[in-house]
């Protein structure tokens, strides 16, 4: 079934009520022993974010915005992809697919969609219009979870290559963080005759040996940075890269063990001053969380990482198609321009924000927006 039909976000009731049920029924642990979030997401805030969930959010509202823009599914490789699919009013739009990341989704997007498929409708330039692609990686999502290894961020990269051929764009950019990133990149290696340039909020870069003799104090920062990510904050990827499913079953049983799973990530990943409300709201947060909760996608999407590390990893190959890159505060690592040029012989753009953390297009999408903006401004 490789034609394009329309989709819908139509949640069965029943699901909404199960899951308020499971809600009122949770069995707590203690609180945890300090007062921060160094053990993870304090007792007190879980539990007030989860009686909200169960009492106030509507997921209803959530539903209506994703259907306010055009849905669609098709099946690539043998596997249901579900995307968004918005052509610009402005007939030669520059394409772009955009992709998310775990513990991200395509909520990610919705923000800079109209923005940036309709400029002058948002105070901006027709000129820099987009036609917008947005995909739900395989396992994530209402995308079609995968029953075979196999699915490495290079095949994913290779079916959004299909996908935009589908869709009757020839040429197009591509646009990514987090796992989204890593499947851009690939795409700037491997789908080159079609895709002109790739913009990405996490570079994959490191060091380069000649700079460590002489670091700069912000590259000094990113690599204290680096060391205090895999020492204190990247436990959550070791188990997802080594045993997805045993973790899988608690977090697709447990609605708050899902949410407190997600939200620590968008505590410790936005720019949010010590508190993930302050980066985002309470429903933008559960929003996304509905993403993983309602398909019960915890095992099949944190199998992306044991597709992905050790062994299986792709190399990190030179990139000679133009590469635009953002550098948020808050982003997991920053590396420096002579880092990014190492890698990317034609580096087109590269910027240094003031704030924003690695949900860039969640947490400030007006930044976001200028930054695809400016950076493929040339190749219009």
């Amino acid at each position: 079934m490789t034609e394009i039909q329309p989709f819908r976000f139509a949640v069965p009731e029943r699901a909404l009520t199960e899951l308020k049920s499971r809600l009122a029924h949770t069995r707590w642990p203690e609180r945890e022993t300090p007062n921060d979030w160094s053990q993870g997401v304090p007792l007190a805030y879980l539990q007030e974010l989860c009686a909200y969930w169960g009492a106030a959010y509507d997921w209803r509202r959530c539903e209506t915005r994703l259907n306010y823009w055009p849905q669609f599914r098709t099946e690539i490789q043998g596997l249901a992809i579900q995307f968004m699919h918005v052509r610009s009013p402005v007939a030669n739009a520059l394409p772009v697919v955009m992709t998310h990341g775990w513990p991200g989704s395509v909520v990610e997007f919705l923000k800079v969609v109209g923005p940036l498929s309709d400029p002058a409708a948002h105070g901006g330039d027709p000129r820099d219009a987009f036609h917008i692609v947005c995909p739900s990686l395989p396992g994530f999502g209402f995308s079609g979870k995968p029953t075979a290894p196999g699915w490495t961020t290079q095949r994913i990269g290779s079916a959004w290559g299909e996908l935009m051929a589908r869709l009757d764009y020839p040429r197009y950019v591509a646009q990514g963080g987090d796992w989204g990133s890593m499947v851009t990149h690939s795409m700037a290696l491997t789908e080159t005759e079609h895709c002109a340039a790739i913009h990405v909020n996490m570079p994959l870069v490191a060091p380069t040996p000649e700079s460590r003799n002489n670091l700069t104090p912000a590259e000094q920062r990113a690599i204290a940075q680096g060391k205090q990510y895999w020492e204190w904050d990247s436990g959550y990827s070791k188990q997802q890269s080594t045993r997805p499913q045993t973790v899988g079953y608690g977090l697709v049983d447990s609605p708050s063990g899902q949410a407190a799973w997600i939200v620590e990530k968008f505590w410790a990943w936005t720019d949010c001053n010590g508190h993930p409300e302050n980066a985002l709201s309470r429903d933008e947060l559960l929003d996304n969380v509905m993403m993983y909760w309602l398909p019960a996608a915890a095992a099949s999407s944190a199998r992306l990482y044991w597709e992905s590390f050790g062994a299986k990893a792709s190399p990190r190959l030179p990139i000679d198609l133009p590469v635009a890159v953002s550098i948020y505060p808050r982003e997991i690592f920053r590396p420096s321009r002579r880092w990014a040029q190492a890698r990317y012989s034609n580096l087109m753009h590269y910027n240094v924000l003031e704030k924003g953390g690695h949900f860039a297009a969640f947490e400030q999408p007006e930044i976001f927006v200028e930054e695809l903006r400016t950076a493929f401004r040339a190749l219009r």
